[in-house]
């Protein structure tokens, strides 16, 4: 029985995936015949001889060198009919501090809702305060595909989409991979942090939709465990990182021990480097964001990684780049980064206008400039 699938949501489904992919090679051959690819991809679904294909795996350098693993247009294409499908249902039951992958929850939402917290937290800087910072460790690595199914399965009534949630979960891309780029690149990736390495029935391919969504739903146990037993008032989570204010570090410490212990439940655990405590005075690096008092900046490896990349990138390519950057400071108090990333831009032949915000070509400015005395 197909449940309430139709064509219409894999028309749906097709049409925002190609939003972000349109320019991808297998983006490109998917469209060239985009009716007939359709509709055989609707048929396989309809009969149920639906099988994932190939994915491609690379790796990249920043902000560490870690795998990437892009699945096929047509496969993204059902990651975004099955999200559209049964994510609202999760969502709704998500805490309002769970970011990433949810529709207006990205890392501005969580950097400004942490920094209202954090106001709350020391009565708008008036009083001290601790957070303790914790990040999962190799994270989409070694998350148990079983542990997963047990809490996404429960939410997904429909025999035909808990049939095609299933095949998206428990698919293994290593079956059937393509491997690109610099094999020197890939080998700077730490072997604990391949999927490559993983264990079997372990390990979500970073790259895709659907395993963003999976690590919610995993996670989504976390944040419940996190605000109903330790019972923390001020907490919030970005993907595999999270953060809880207190006034008492001794406090910080308890509800570290509780969490040490829950995890395991989820099959994962903290990275011990990776975890501080310390006073909120000091700033909170959070989402790309730092809050300091009184005031919200941007990293300063985000500014330096701008400054390099608008420097080094080639001309046809600096538009976009800086454009990206702008943004991104815009939503901060960033106004002498701005002012730093204008003039990068400037030396690479482009026009900004006067609050540091955007960035144009010359003959953009140009053409503005003879309109407006028409």
């Amino acid at each position: 029985m197909q449940s309430d699938y139709t064509l219409e949501l894999l028309t749906q489904a097709y049409f925002d995936c190609r939003k972000n992919k349109r320019t991808t090679d297998s983006a490109l051959r998917f469209e060239l015949d985009l009716e007939r690819n359709l509709a055989q991809l609707h048929d396989e679904l309809m009969q149920g001889t639906y099988r994932p294909g190939r994915t491609i795996c690379f790796a990249i350098a920043r902000p560490r060198p870690r795998e990437v693993w892009a699945a096929d247009f047509r496969d993204r294409i059902v990651h975004h009919l099955l999200y559209n499908k049964i994510a609202p249902r999760f969502h709704a039951r998500f805490i309002a501090d769970s970011c990433a992958c949810i529709p207006g929850r990205g890392t501005l939402y969580a950097a400004k809702r942490l920094e209202a917290k954090v106001r709350s937290q020391t009565h708008n800087w008036s009083r001290p305060g601790y957070y303790l910072k914790m990040d999962l460790a190799n994270f989409f690595v070694s998350i148990d595909k079983r542990r997963l199914w047990l809490r996404l399965s429960p939410q997904i009534p429909e025999p035909w989409w808990r049939n095609l949630a299933a095949l998206i979960l428990f698919h293994d891309p290593r079956e059937n991979v393509h491997v690109r780029g610099a094999k020197d690149l890939l080998k700077a990736v730490p072997p604990h942090k391949r999927l490559t390495n993983a264990p079997p029935l372990h390990g979500l391919p970073i790259g895709n939709l659907s395993s963003q969504f999976f690590a919610n739903v995993l996670l989504d146990g976390l944040d419940q465990f996190v605000k109903h037993q330790v019972r923390a008032k001020h907490y919030i989570r970005y993907v595999d990182d999270f953060v809880i204010l207190h006034e008492s570090a001794q406090w910080l410490n308890d509800a570290l021990r509780e969490i040490n212990d829950y995890l395991p439940q989820l099959g994962l655990a903290l990275n011990p480097r990776k975890t501080i405590l310390q006073p909120i005075s000091r700033g909170v690096d959070f989402a790309g964001h730092v809050i300091k008092p009184w005031r919200r900046e941007i990293r300063r490896r985000t500014v330096r990684t701008a400054l390099a990349r608008i420097e080094t990138l080639p001309a046809g390519q600096t538009l976009e780049s800086i454009n990206s950057y702008l943004g991104l400071m815009r939503h901060a108090d960033a106004r002498h980064d701005r002012t730093r990333v204008a003039n990068a831009a400037r030396r690479r032949g482009h026009c900004v206008d006067a609050q540091a915000t955007k960035a144009y070509r010359q003959a953009e400015i140009t053409q503005i400039t003879q309109e407006s005395f028409r």
